[in-house]
């Protein structure tokens, strides 16, 4: 297994205030990865620290097997910024071309590049237009055509869907899947949990500048299913019963909710209801969301 990037004890404080610590994290060569936390968890000091925008305090932290602020792995690094500040006065490509320069490239590498992250992004035949003239969205698909002008390596993307209706955020997500097809490795920030369900392959939840917890996407979303059983009476004995195969969240009249670790519990469940003589009139899983999991997760390191 290959690592992009590796954080080990990392911590940043600023006068005193500490913004980052004891952050450890892994995110492998390839792979979508999520960074998510709420507002204040050290998320944008992290990806800083990441980028070489400024220097650790104190632990350990390696980018593309190089140490942080390494100039040759930072060729290799595209950057979405959630809060961009482009040079508006300038046309889409001139912008494209200037950003392009200050990575070094070629003309002539610009000149077949451009296009080609332009038509990537759905702005070719925009390009001669001028920046301040042009939408949020507009803008914001301009600035993920400059992350990836120069064949990135790893890219960071900070909230790149946060100004796109339904159909810019669906090609953002194809354009995703089109650079981890590549090898690319994204490091991706949102606030947008449903976004990034449907694309990250592993995710790390942060708080208070700590890992609470992190994994495959797919084995963590699986590792809770809620069920609500409805029933002809909820007696105390079948409550008691039911709470003996699952954890009872609330209950009514005739309704209960419940917390389990497996489906195979589903069957034990109906069973046991029948058994009672209560009646079963049915019985409803839920996997539980991306949001669920957030919040239990950040609920939980904040009481």
């Amino acid at each position: 297994m290959t690592l992009a990037i590796q954080t080990l004890n990392l911590r940043k404080a600023f006068n005193g205030r500490v913004a980052v610590e004891d952050l450890s994290l892994e995110v492998r060569a390839g792979e979508v990865f999520g960074f998510l936390g709420p507002n204040g968890a050290g998320k944008t000091t992290t990806v800083k620290m990441l980028l070489g925008l400024t220097y650790p305090t104190s632990g350990q932290a390696t980018l593309l097997g190089k140490p942080l602020g390494s100039l040759e792995t930072r060729r290799q690094l595209g950057f979405l910024p959630e809060l961009f500040r482009f040079h508006d006065w300038m046309t889409g490509k001139e912008f494209l071309r200037f950003h392009g320069q200050l990575c070094g490239m070629p003309a002539s590498a610009l000149q077949r590049r451009i296009p080609e992250v332009l038509e990537l992004v759905g702005l070719l035949g925009r390009e001669n237009e001028r920046i301040k003239g042009y939408s949020k969205g507009m803008q914001q698909r301009i600035g993920l055509a400059q992350a990836l002008l120069n064949h990135p390596r790893v890219v960071f993307l900070d909230e790149p869907t946060s100004a796109l209706d339904p159909i810019g955020r669906r090609e953002v997500r194809e354009i995703i899947r089109h650079l981890k097809a590549e090898g690319t490795t994204i490091f991706l920030n949102s606030h947008l949990l449903s976004e990034v369900e449907l694309t990250c392959d592993r995710v790390a939840f942060v708080d208070k500048g700590r890992v609470v917890r992190s994994g495959a996407l797919k084995e963590l979303l699986r590792e809770r299913l809620e069920v609500e059983l409805r029933v002809g009476a909820l007696n105390p004995e079948l409550l008691s019963e039911l709470g003996r195969h699952a954890r009872v969240l609330h209950h009514g009249p005739d309704t209960v909710l419940l917390e389990t670790e497996s489906e195979d519990v589903l069957p034990i469940l109906a069973q046991t209801v029948v058994n009672s003589g209560a009646g079963l009139f049915s019985l409803s899983p839920r996997k539980i969301s991306l949001e669920d999991l957030f919040v239990k997760l950040v609920s939980k390191e904040s009481s």
